[in-house]
């Protein structure tokens, strides 16, 4: 358990420490309005305290990944805690913080318009499509999921249908809706939830006197699977996820001040890293092993490990919370990711949000479309959002580092983790099941060599653009 706690204190001394020092790289200026001061309209732009920023930043960019997530990372073993600490520590973090303050420095834009500013308008015009459709995509898994479970707890009269219907018409309000109305109100709330299962899981493992099997630097997958680059895959959020980049612009327009970037952006992805650390310490521990845990999960998925972890270790109420969190995780995702959608189709339009007119434009299409795929298997199409996830977090990166570079910053803060994520996205696409399917013999050359060529661009590009201010700099 020694393993654990030091993990966690690496986390927490990050924050303060590399965190710190990100921010100051950056550039904060506490005098210079944000968005949600220079632009408020009530709708999107809605001025909110840091502390309920914080705590809806963190909903947003959580939902169930930080738990599902760490416990399918758990089968490689302890291995899992140095990717969760150092990828949170200097790429999660780094990567979030980012996405948020540049928004906040460009009114709040979406990472597509962000992207396109630092990378160019090919790179706006791909992202636009990208970021959309897997924002389409994730509220639409959303749907279902929820809409299973709570058909599977309640009376066969309240089937999956209408749990189904239910869920659509929040995600319609919650789309169209100033954001202060509902996820103002009942995200800080859930958030907190989150938080509290999270430190009580934790809390009894160590009360408890649970041990960690295995060594940290084995891989103890039982299929056998390799750490690269599949490890850094599997475990997205509470590491780093690109999909975190579509919903910090979100609090980009709601943060009151710069000075709070780092306590919202690097502090909420920080915090992620602590859920997954838990989770990923109690799946291992409990069920003493990777073995044990294949086992488990074999009966019922990640939603069982967490049902049975929560009621064993905290009880009844353990029991109640595991299923509120496995319910309403999810949904809280859903409905960010179909908002953010409306918020990058309104950005690339340009089209205002403020009248409600506009919003339904957006959001009614959205919706059908969402609804349309729900009722399609695609859940083959659903496994490369894992390769699409970490790719995006490399676009986000390398447009920070661009960012960096032409306002002759420190740009290595980005530009080294930018570099091991492309190496990680053009590897695991190589040899993943849905991917190539190449032997790792194939596989990690052209990761590497995909990483070394983009780099090398990369910094060609900057020696000729050094100093540059870029377009729509303020």
């Amino acid at each position: 358990m020694a393993l654990f706690l030091i993990s966690i204190v690496l986390l927490v001394a990050g924050y303060f420490v590399y965190g710190k020092f990100v921010e100051k790289v950056f550039g904060v200026d506490p005098e210079r309005p944000t968005p949600a001061m220079s632009m408020e309209d009530g709708v999107d732009y809605t001025p909110i305290g840091w502390t309920k920023v914080f705590l809806i930043q963190l909903l947003n960019i959580a939902g169930l990944g930080p738990i599902f997530g760490a416990i399918a990372g758990a089968l490689f073993g302890p291995v899992a805690f140095i990717w969760i600490v150092l990828g949170c520590i200097f790429a999660g973090a780094v990567h979030d913080f980012f996405a948020g303050m540049l928004s906040v420095r460009h009114n709040g834009a979406s990472v597509s318009e962000i992207v396109g500013i630092y990378l160019g308008d090919a790179a706006r015009q791909i992202m636009r499509v990208f970021s959309v459709v897997l924002l389409v995509l994730v509220g639409t898994v959303f749907m279902l999921g929820p809409a299973n479970l709570l058909a599977a707890l309640t009376p066969n009269t309240m089937n999956t249908s209408f749990w189904l219907i239910l869920i659509i018409a929040y995600y319609f309000l919650a789309t169209i809706l100033p954001i202060d109305k509902i996820i103002g109100k009942l995200y800080p709330l859930f958030g907190a939830v989150l938080l509290i299962m999270a430190v009580g899981i934790g809390g009894g493992l160590v009360i408890k006197g649970y041990t960690i099997p295995g060594n940290i630097f084995m891989n103890t997958h039982p299929k056998g699977l390799p750490i690269w680059a599949m490890l850094f895959v599997t475990i997205a959020c509470g590491a780093i996820s690109g999909f975190h980049a579509t919903q910090s612009p979100m609090m980009a327009r709601c943060v009151t001040n710069e000075k709070y970037g780092r306590k919202v952006f690097y502090g909420a992805m920080i915090a992620e890293g602590i859920i997954a650390l838990i989770w990923a310490a109690a799946a291992i521990a409990f069920f003493n092993g990777s073995e044990g845990l294949a086992a488990a999960m074999a009966n019922g998925g990640p939603g069982a490990v967490v049902h049975t972890v929560s009621t064993s270790i905290l009880g009844v109420v353990g029991g109640l919370l595991a299923v509120l969190g496995v319910i309403a995780c999810p949904i809280t995702s859903g409905d960010t990711a179909f908002r953010s959608a409306r918020l990058t189709i309104a950005d690339a339009l340009n089209l205002g949000q403020k009248k409600i007119a506009n919003r339904l434009y957006i959001a009614v299409p959205l919706l059908t479309i969402g609804i349309l795929i729900s009722r399609v298997d695609f859940n083959i199409v659903w496994r490369y959002f894992a390769w699409s996830n970490q790719t995006l977090a490399m676009i986000m990166l390398w447009a920070a580092s661009a960012y960096l570079v032409k306002h002759g910053k420190f740009h290595w803060i980005t530009t080294v983790p930018a570099v091991f994520m492309t190496a990680v996205s053009a590897t695991y696409i190589m040899q993943a099941p849905e991917g190539f399917k190449l032997s790792v013999r194939i596989a990690y050359p052209i990761g590497i060599m995909a990483a070394i060529v983009i780099f090398g661009l990369f910094m060609i590009k900057s020696s000729k653009g050094n100093g540059r201010k870029s377009e729509a700099e303020v």
